[in-house]
């Protein structure tokens, strides 16, 4: 899981989990109705401000805003690098 990107301040740089393929009744889900997935593995953090410091640590599983973070292809795996504050939960 180590990658050679260094997130600079209060960015995290995660890797998307794979959307759900089937409900909890056994419902399975087609590709497109598939949501975008909103959890994800905490890969690498910056070294945050002096005034917030870090929260999330590597190898954290984390919730984040539908909408958060910028997409990024690193080694054939897809990324997202976002701001600390838009990470919603530690799960």
């Amino acid at each position: 899981m180590k990658v050679n990107i260094q997130p600079l301040a209060d960015r995290v740089l995660v890797e998307p989990l794979e959307a759900e393929t089937k409900t909890v009744s056994g419902i399975i889900i087609p590709d497109n109705a598939k949501e975008k997935p909103q959890k994800a593995i905490v890969v690498a953090v910056g070294k945050g401000t002096k005034d917030n410091p870090m929260t999330v640590k590597v190898g954290h599983t984390v919730l984040y805003g539908k909408y958060s973070g910028t997409e990024l292809k690193y080694a054939g795996k897809d990324y997202l690098i976002m701001s600390e504050k838009d990470i919603l939960a530690i799960v």
